[in-house]
């Protein structure tokens, strides 16, 4: 499983890219819906602030 740290900059790239469409934004910050996320790692590779990780 995925989770988005506080370095995020709320840019959006992340979003789209999500196959199964799992990262919405809420308070200003991105969040990955962990009963969504398939943990393919897609977002991770388009976050330029590498603010998401591996739990």
């Amino acid at each position: 499983m995925f989770k988005i740290t506080d370095n995020c900059v709320n840019c959006g790239a992340c979003e789209p890219d999500c196959p199964v469409e799992a990262i919405t934004e809420k308070d200003d910050r991105r969040v990955i819906d962990q009963e969504k996320c398939i943990s393919c790692g897609t977002c991770v590779a388009s976050c330029p602030a590498e603010a998401i990780v591996e739990e």
